[in-house]
């Protein structure tokens, strides 16, 4: 059954919240300020840029954005304590349209085993959180955590008290993606029937897919009646994720006919921010991922091929150009000018500073004399590598390696640090472990590899690889990514990546101690 009406969905974003609380993701300040420029260009409605309380760095990445991001709701996630409402103010309060997200569970096994509260304390902290919060912004918005486990009479009574407080959005979440699209859409329409003062909020929906269903679940929400979706870029957040922004988006504009709704996102940004985010987190993208999956638009089929060639609309819903994807090439080479390249990098949706647009353009000569064809695919990669560079404690400089076989790999780096370079050695069992072996004898330090990720950035013998890896040091995960036509270089480039990162955030941390004694 059809809405029947055609009103703009709120797509609220919580990538830089919820999704960097997946597991082994640890985005710096600057990554997701450029994150946030791209949803706001995007024309994504809210940004959820964080949990103030919860760090020093997570409050500097809400203020930074609330200052910079101008168009979007910049909000900031609070539970219903008074010191998480004011950190969250503190955080939102330079905002152009600041709100305060506050939250408290509903649900019984949340309420008697996590908050040890009973309904009646739970119900007057949601109102005093909520009432806190209004004394700051008249936009507040207030989540019921573990809502589809709740009491649906308590949740009424929960909603209704929230609003008179003075919340302007209602969340009802499926915290732990236990529902199902009948049954949430059944929930949704029971807020409408029983909280008496609805009609004074917007009502929301957060999703996550442990089932599977997310989007299912939120698209069922939005035709129960629900006006705002929550959700991250490439789905990704805690355990096996949120409900995907892109895909939303996209079934709201192929399906709008049946939904009844629309949303203001460009969807030509999809692509970008999609490849953006995985890039930066070091979540790769599954080949068969709805809308911006590599197989997204592939047809290998025989059949689909015809049917396609005939008449496209036989085989594909959504055209690649809906998302960003034009299939083109690049068309400068290793006699282009700095002028030519800015241009092409515009058009592509990258607005790179003067010191961004010297590194990426030196880099891209670089790999002109050492790739006959460079393509759209190959000049994405190396930008987001150069205009996100990791804190250079270390530079890279060379590297040699011996392997083979019958043979024993070996492995030889020259770095420059802190007003030294340095050359080491090591053995390892093959030559990517040789390799960081020797980095690791380099800088002094031992690092943990979690994860190690190879993939062709195009089809061809001379396409680029791009690594992706984690280490894991004493205190936290790190992300490295490194690219070059030569796939051990861009293993070396990408480990030392993280390692750097995870000297500057020891040395970030003793300088802290340090302040604190």
């Amino acid at each position: 059954m059809s809405v029947g009406e055609n009103v703009q969905l709120i797509m609220f974003d919580t990538t830089l919240r919820d999704g960097e609380q997946s597991p082994g993701v640890s985005l710096s300040v600057p990554e997701k300020l450029e994150i946030a420029r791209l949803l706001a260009r995007m024309n994504v409605d809210v940004i959820e840029a964080g949990f103030p309380i919860t760090s020093r760095g997570d409050f500097e990445a809400v203020s930074t954005i609330a200052r910079e991001i101008k168009g979007p709701v910049i909000t900031a996630l609070a539970r219903t304590t008074a010191a998480d409402i004011d950190a969250a103010w503190e955080a939102v309060k330079g905002a152009e349209r600041p709100r305060i997200h506050t939250f408290i569970s509903t649900s019984d096994v949340h309420m008697r085993h996590m908050l040890r509260r009973t309904p009646a304390e739970v119900l007057a902290m949601a109102v005093e959180g909520v009432r806190r919060a209004r004394c700051y912004t008249s936009d507040v918005e207030f989540s019921a955590q573990d809502a589809t486990r709740s009491d649906p009479a308590f949740l009424y009574q929960v909603f209704t008290a929230a609003i008179e407080a003075g919340a302007t959005t209602i969340n009802v979440p499926d915290t732990v993606g236990y529902t199902t699209p009948g049954e949430f859409y059944r929930l949704i329409r029971g807020v409408f029937e029983n909280v008496p003062n609805i009609d004074r909020a917007v009502v929301s929906v957060h999703c996550h897919n442990d089932l599977g269903l997310a989007v299912a679940n939120s698209l069922a929400a939005v035709e129960a009646g629900a006006r705002q979706v929550e959700c991250a870029v490439n789905g990704i957040g805690e355990r096996a994720g949120n409900t995907a922004l892109e895909e939303v988006v996209m079934a709201v504009k192929t399906r709008g006919d049946y939904l009844g709704v629309r949303t203001a996102i460009v969807t030509n940004y999809i692509y970008r921010v999609s490849r953006l985010v995985s890039s930066l987190t070091g979540i790769r993208v599954q080949a068969n991922k709805a809308v911006v999956g590599a197989n997204a638009f592939a047809h290998e089929s025989g059949i689909h091929q015809d049917g396609v060639l005939k008449e496209r609309t036989t085989y594909e819903i959504m055209q690649p150009q809906d998302i960003g994807l034009s299939g083109g090439r690049l068309v400068l080479g290793k006699h282009s000018g700095r002028h030519a390249f800015r241009e092409h990098l515009l058009a592509a949706g990258y607005q790179l500073n003067d010191d961004e647009l010297s590194r990426a353009f030196a880099r891209f000569k670089e790999l002109a004399d050492r790739k006959k064809e460079l393509t759209d695919q190959d000049i994405e990669a190396m930008v987001e590598e150069e205009i996100f560079p990791a804190p250079e404690v270390f530079r890279f400089e060379d590297f040699q390696v011996t392997s083979g076989n019958r043979a024993m790999s070996t492995a030889t780096v020259r770095l420059s640090g802190p007003g030294r370079e340095v050359s080491e050695a090591a053995v390892g069992e093959g030559p990517v472990d040789a390799l960081y072996r020797a980095i690791d004898r380099a800088v002094g330090t031992s690092h943990r590899l979690l994860d190690y990720s190879l993939r062709a950035v195009t089809g061809g013998k001379d396409a680029l690889g791009e690594v992706t890896v984690r280490v894991q040091d004493g205190a936290g995960v790190h992300t490295g990514r490194g690219v070059s036509p030569d796939i051990l270089e861009a293993s070396a480039r990408a480990y030392l990546a993280a390692v750097n990162k995870s000297l500057a955030a020891a040395k970030a941390r003793s300088a802290v101690a340090g302040e604190e004694n």
